[in-house]
């Protein structure tokens, strides 16, 4: 099994910092994109940013210049640098990474549990 365990959401002020950081466990080979995911009330969930193992990154459009993406990929670790945080980021923030098990085995999506950035004054 593998895990994804997300932390460093909270309340925040518009214009202000967070940053999300996501390890992975459990039973890893190897892992080739990890990224973040977000979903606001009542909308679908949209990719925020997504990085590969060779550091190749995309960004979502409404993300660009202001959320930093980094891996290390010693440590199975994702973090998400958040700044210049606007009212539109509140949202539930998920880790993702496509992760192979085994040598033999076939890579899966994997998914952290969440968790709650709001931007609020």
């Amino acid at each position: 099994q593998v895990q994804l365990v997300e932390s460093g959401g909270g309340l925040v002020q518009p214009g202000g910092s967070l940053r999300l950081s996501c390890a992975a466990s459990g039973r890893i080979f190897s892992i080739n994109a990890m990224g973040w995911y977000r979903q606001a009330p009542g909308k679908q969930r949209e990719l925020v940013a997504v990085i590969t193992t060779r550091g190749n990154i995309n960004y979502a459009d409404s993300v660009k210049g202001r959320f930093i993406i980094s891996r290390d990929n010693a440590r199975n670790t994702v973090d998400l640098q958040m700044n210049s945080l606007k009212r539109e980021d509140t949202a539930v923030y998920y880790c993702n990474a496509d992760v192979r098990p085994t040598y033999w085995g076939r890579s899966g999506d994997y998914w952290g549990q969440g968790t709650q950035v709001t931007v609020s004054s």
